[in-house]
């Protein structure tokens, strides 16, 4: 375990934590493998798996395509902790809000946590919008197929409502996306 990290409470390790990339603006790609990096660097907090990366058309916004991506993580931090640290690693990449749906050079939005339903003026969870979105829930189902989602139910219904939305897989054998595994370990 590297100094910078401690132990994570067995109490909250089995709390599923998932956690959504996007990036359309610079080298998208590089963007979104490097934040999977920094997010296994933040404090009492350890990455457990990362989906495939994927490419999806904007919503409700003009710009280019998205390199999105799902991470689930274990963490000893609160929501609203990790909400920050998701914050403070999206402004090391020069993030800027300048309106909403905004290209950005990195998009960090905590999916889940656990089985927790939160809505306080900083933070909705589950996520109040990952439900109406492909390029969520297709590396979500990746990760966690039978995973249901708290207070909506179970995901596969979800994706199969999204089946109109443009989502495609890519081949990431030659971005270094082998920095993890499915089950979060360095590659």
């Amino acid at each position: 375990m590297s100094p910078m990290r401690s132990a994570i409470p067995v109490s909250v390790a089995t709390e599923r934590i998932f956690v959504g990339l996007g990036a359309n603006l610079g080298d998208a790609t590089a963007s979104v493998l490097q934040a999977l990096r920094d997010l296994a660097t933040l404090p009492d907090t350890q990455v457990v798996a990362a989906s495939a990366l994927y490419r999806s058309a904007p919503v409700a916004a003009a710009g280019p395509d998205y390199i999105n991506a799902v991470a689930e993580l274990r963490t000893a931090l609160s929501p609203e902790g990790l909400l920050r640290a998701l914050q403070a690693v999206e402004h090391a990449h020069g993030r800027e809000r300048p309106y909403p749906n905004a290209p950005r050079t990195l998009d960090l939005d905590l999916l889940l946590f656990g089985s927790r339903q939160v809505a306080i003026p900083a933070l909705v969870l589950p996520h109040p919008r990952l439900h109406l979105r492909a390029f969520v829930l297709q590396p979500l189902a990746e990760l966690a197929p039978e995973l249901v989602l708290p207070g909506l139910g179970p995901l596969a219904p979800w994706l199969a409502r999204c089946a109109d939305q443009r989502v495609e897989r890519i081949d990431t054998s030659s971005t270094g996306r082998s920095d993890f595994s499915r089950d979060g370990t360095a590659g």
